[in-house]
């Protein structure tokens, strides 16, 4: 995965979240809840790093923000 960005976690209330899962499914599971509780930047797919097990994925936070209703 690519370095994080300073701008991504330049104020308080502004997060990166990894997530390591088995499988795709899993992954996405995981953004989803983050996803229903705060504005999240999703990411549409996840990443298989050579010689390691799984996946990751990487979403970005903001805290500050309840997501909206659905």
């Amino acid at each position: 995965m690519r370095p994080i960005n300073d701008a991504h976690v330049a104020e308080p209330g502004l997060a990166v979240v990894e997530v390591a899962a088995a499988d795709d499914q899993t992954a996405f599971a995981i953004q989803e809840l983050l996803a229903a509780r705060w504005a999240t930047a999703r990411a549409d797919r996840t990443v298989r790093e050579p010689g390691e097990p799984g996946v990751r994925l990487r979403c970005y936070l903001d805290l500050r923000q309840a997501a909206a209703p659905a």
